[in-house]
Parts: structure tokens; sequence; C-alpha cells
């Protein structure tokens, strides 16, 4: 049987995206000139055309995919600006290069090749990417992404929301109790929408009667007007990077978040199928990617991905139109420079509370869609990215007071063990996984297993791409080559030697032990 591109519940799942993927464009706007100090005419006249056309590219391919089903119900993916990943680019790769250099020009660069890499390695993994997952433990995917979920994406927005309560608490009261109880508003209005709309109602309210108490960040785009902006080839700009060390160095930001987005993509589809859609998953995964690269090849930096909740849209009656809207209104905003004039009027303290939701939401999955002895390398696995986070908070209490670490660290004293957070921090995303997936085959007695990824470790730390580091006047630098932390490769490799011996020395006969005793009722 045939299927019509619009149905009734397209509007319902249109606001829903559109609402989403506009905060993340809200986000792209307000980070990249307070973080990477990209200015707003390469915001607006690069970025976000480039953001829009990988957005338009993903939803009409993903609705055509969905109408090509032939199911009359059948529900489109949905697709948009990959929020982890943005924040994660912004916070770790693009915002260090712009406080040690200042250059915002280079700074877009190697945003542009980290989006490119990434969408490489994604596009990639439509042929791995079942084989990736097989051998990955789930809790070493989402423990690393719970620990950036924590720390990068609700600890910063969290002392925002408290540090403006005036504005900013009450929209987040909204939120989290409409979204955790699953309560819908009258006239079926989204609780995203209701709280954003009440907290930039709070804004101009006291803005009017009480500016102190009302102060926000309204207005802080300023210079940039409605006019037409579209996508321009940048090639050159996006490959800039390809033979230079520079680009490289984020490497151990780019390919677990890469990973990230693969194993994620991969979970998605399989929501999907549970919700009665099934799509094949390598031209799904290959599209996924290639919508990233077009973003990188027009001007953006940020990655573009299937989004989680198919079975939500799915549910609100959405079929292929919604798709297909979102990528069309998504595009007019942006080649209109529409998204600044938005934030001149919608403060940004409005929208956090559906950042910390969605923190809040990453954090919990990663200890409930393990398996229960598997929660400890979840906790194991969050570490990494608190010591990442520490620092980050440190350079920057430095910076503000006008100092550095390089004049700092040997004040810190023993007690601080400040070398350990910066090992701990470079290459963390990396760091958390591996530790998490040797407790997981730990737990489950794969001592060999365990040992294979130790060895790995080793390998990485050796390599410069985990632990390695060197202070300088701009701040840590990575540190690569050969033994670049041979501390950590020795004690890696003892830890593999040990877990091998282990292996061989356990009895091959027998009932197991229990993994993890049971926690009391």
């Amino acid at each position: 049987m045939g299927s019509r591109w619009w149905v009734r519940g397209d509007i319902d799942g249109f606001f829903g995206l559109f609402v989403d993927n506009l905060l993340q464009l809200m986000l792209v706007v307000v980070l990249s000139g307070a973080v990477c100090g990209l200015p707003s005419s390469l915001v607006v006249g690069r970025i976000l055309p480039g953001a829009a056309l990988s957005v338009l590219f993903g939803n009409v391919f993903y609705a055509w995919q969905a109408k090509k089903t032939g199911k009359a119900d059948a529900t489109a993916l949905p697709f948009g600006i990959n929020t982890p990943t943005l924040l994660a680019f912004v916070f770790l790769v693009m915002g260090p290069v712009y406080q040690e250099t200042k250059d915002p020009v280079l700074t877009w660069h190697v945003g542009l090749f980290a989006c490119l890499t990434s969408g490489v390695f994604e596009a990639a993994g439509a042929l791995v990417g079942d084989r990736l997952r097989r051998h990955t433990p789930r809790a070493a995917l989402l423990s690393a992404l719970a620990g950036i979920a924590i720390t990068f994406i609700s600890m910063g927005f969290v002392f925002q929301i408290f540090a403006r309560p005036w504005v900013a608490l009450f929209p987040v009261l909204v939120l989290l109790a409409t979204y955790a109880s699953g309560t819908r508003l009258p006239l079926g209005i989204p609780g995203g929408l209701a709280a954003i709309v009440a907290g930039t109602a709070l804004a101009w309210t006291l803005r009017a009667i009480a500016p102190g108490l009302g102060a926000t960040s309204l207005g802080v785009v300023q210079g940039v007007s409605l006019g037409f902006h579209p996508p321009v080839p940048v090639v050159g700009d996006a490959v800039a990077l390809l033979a230079s060390p520079r680009g490289y160095a984020y490497m151990a930001v780019i390919l677990p978040m890469g990973l990230f987005n693969v194993v994620g993509s991969l979970q998605n589809l399989e929501s999907a199928a549970a919700a009665g859609d099934f799509y094949e998953t390598r031209p799904s995964l290959l599209v996924n990617g290639l919508a990233t690269v077009v973003a990188a090849l027009f001007g953006s930096a940020f990655p573009t991905t299937i989004y989680i909740g198919h079975p939500a849209w799915k549910a609100m009656g959405a079929r292929r139109g919604y798709s297909v809207l979102n990528g069309i209104v998504v595009t007019i905003v942006c080649f209109t420079g529409a998204v600044p004039l938005v934030l001149s009027a919608v403060p940004i303290e409005a929208t956090l509370g559906i950042l910390l939701w969605v923190g809040l939401v990453i954090f919990a999955q990663a200890f409930q869609e393990v398996p229960r002895g598997h929660a400890i390398a979840v906790a194991l696995g969050i570490v990494p990215s608190l010591a990442a986070w520490v620092l980050v908070e440190i350079e920057a209490t430095l910076r503000a007071a006008g100092a550095n670490l390089i004049d700092v660290v040997p004040r810190f004293g023993a007690d601080m063990s400040i070398h350990g957070v910066i090992a701990l921090s470079q290459g963390f995303l990396m760091t958390s996984m591996i530790l998490s997936a040797v407790l997981v085959f730990v737990v489950e007695k794969e001592f060999l297993r365990a040992a294979g990824w130790t060895l790995g470790a080793a390998v990485l730390s050796m390599v410069g791409l985990i632990h390695a580091y060197d202070l300088t006047p701009a701040g840590v630098k990575n540190r690569f080559g050969l033994a670049a932390a041979p501390g950590f490769g020795a004690g890696y490799a003892l830890g593999a030697c040990f877990l091998a011996a282990l292996h061989f020395l356990r009895p091959r006969s027998g009932r197991p032990d229990p993994v993890l005793p049971s926690a009391p009722p």
C-alpha cells in the first residue's frame, strides 16, 4: 500500500524536532562566539548555512527512506545537529585552540577538520559498525558519553541556571516536571517550548521592571540582520589541516566521538525496528556520515546525526512530512540569518533546562542500559571526564586571574595531585572507554579480553594518545612520539600480563563465582 507524505501527526512531530534543532543552532551561535572566538559574520555566513544544508540533506533522505518502505505508518528517522559532539568539539577542540592562539580562522579550520574527519569515520562505520558494537562493551561507550553529559553538558549549565534564578529556574522546573512525568500540556504544547516561552516572558518582564534582576544574554549577538546567506563550498578550508599536526592533536577526542555516533546510530536503528520500522543499516549509517561531511565542506564545524527518540515521534503520529518540513524550515532560518535575531529575543538561560535534561538522560541511561553488574564499570569510566572538566575549570580560573598552569603548578603541592588530573584528562574519552571495558571483562572473568584492552592502553600511552602531555606557557600540550608516557605504558603492560596470568590460572571447571553481591533491598 502506498504512503502519504503528510498526515496530521506530522505537525506535532515537526514542532518537537524543530524546537530541538533550533536550540542546537542557538547554541552554535552563542558558544562559537563566547568559547571559540568566532566572529558573527563567520557563524552566520558560513557555519549556519553549512549546518542547514547538512540537516536538509539528512532529513530529505530519511523521509525518502521511510517512503520507500511502502508502509503507510512508517516514521522517518529523526535527524539533526549532534548535541554531545557539538559540545565536545566546542569545549575540547575549538575552545582550547582559540584560548592558545586567539586566531578565529585557525580555530574554525580545526573545527572543520574535526567535523570532516568525524564524518568520514562515521561513513566508514557503515561497513564495520556492527562489528565495532559487538567487540566494545556497551558500558564502555555509555560511560564515556555519561562523563561528558554530567560534566561538560550539565554542570556548567547548572551553574548558569543558579546564577540567574529569576529567569532560568522556573523554566527548568517546567521542563523537568513535564518531561520526567510525561505530562502533556493543554493544546499539546511541548514542555520544552513552554519552558522557553516562560523564560522569555520572565526575561522581558524583569528587563522592563527590574533590569538588574533580569540580566540575561538578551541581545548578545550584535551587528547581524536578516539577509540571504547561501551555503558556499569551503573545501580548501576543510582540508587545510590534513597535512598539519594541529588537527591530529585532537584525534583523541574526534575518534571516540565518531565511534559514539556510529554505535549510537546503530542503537537508534534498533529502537526504530522495535517500534515497527526496520531500516537497512548500511545506507542509514552511510548517509549519516555523508551529511556530516557535507556540513564540513560547506563551512559547519558541527556534525549531524540520527537522533534518539524515533518511537516518541511515531507515537505522536508523525510519518514523513515532519522530517522534510523540519529540513526546509531549518534551511530558511539559517539562510536568512534569523538565528541571531531569535537569540536577541530569547535568552539562552531559558533554553538551558533542555541541555540539563539531555545531560541527565544520557547520564542515567549509562546505568540503566547495562547489566546490573556492569554499573561499577560505568562509574569507573566517568572518572576521566571529571578530571578533564576539573582541568578546564582550573585553567579558566587561572586565566581570569592572569596566571597560567606552568607558573602555578609548582605551588599546588602534593596534596592536589595536579599532575594526575592533567594526565587523566589527556585523551580522557579513550581512557574512559578502556578502563570501563577492562572492568566489564574483569567482572565477567574474561581476563584475556581485559588484558587485550589493557595492552591497548599501554600502546596508546607510549605513542601519546592518552596521558602524555607537556606544560607550556600556553597551557597543556599533547606530547606525541615513542615513549611519550612511559610510566603509564609500563603500568598498563604489567596489568595486561597480570590479567593474562589470571586467565591461565583460573580453574576451567566448576560453577563460576557470582560477579557482584546483590544490592540491599
